[in-house]
């Protein structure tokens, strides 16, 4: 819980805010800022997978090597560029066509990817923790991101901000 006197709102989304124009005070985000007027710290490092349902891999024929991947739906992003090339850099031999659900939102995605429409990306503790799904392809690499939190340089001068973001640092590294 926020301390007496501070409200904080969560915008999940995967459109990142404009920290520089106050769209937000504070940011989670998986690379570290270039812009001199922000500043970060890093709090963890993270990995993913991909995971599907069981019906979903049955319906498809399972994924047991490299080449089956060019067979699957993959629930991708709004801007999804950097996953579509990130799965291609892993070897995947993917079309656009390999990803016809697109969300602005991780956890629309990883609702799809529950309800048995095709394979996403989740963070390894969630994924392996879901019921619902499994791994979709156990042999391939997990992914590695770092999580940064982020917010304006004038965090420094605003008590409140300052006081949330380093209970947000805490609370993020122990997760």
């Amino acid at each position: 819980m926020p301390p007496p006197g501070i409200t904080v709102e969560i915008v999940a989304s995967n459109t990142l805010s404009d920290l520089r124009r106050r769209e937000a005070d504070i940011a989670v985000r998986n690379t570290r800022p270039a812009d001199p007027e922000l500043i970060a710290k890093k709090v963890r490092d993270d990995t993913a997978h991909l995971y599907a349902t069981e019906n979903y891999l049955a319906r498809i024929g399972g994924l047991h090597a490299m080449p089956d991947m060019s067979r699957v739906d993959f629930i991708g992003f709004d801007d999804n560029d950097p996953f579509f090339e990130g799965l291609n850099a892993l070897g995947m031999n993917l079309a656009p066509h390999n990803f016809p659900v697109l969300t602005g939102s991780h956890l629309v995605n990883w609702e799809l990817v529950k309800q048995g429409i095709g394979v996403g990306v989740m963070a390894t503790r969630i994924g392996d923790a879901e019921p619902l799904v499994r791994r979709a392809a156990p042999w391939l690499e997990l992914f590695e991101s770092p999580v940064w939190l982020v917010a304006h340089r004038k965090v420094k001068t605003s008590q409140r901000v300052r006081l949330i973001f380093d209970l947000l640092a805490k609370e993020i590294a122990a997760l």
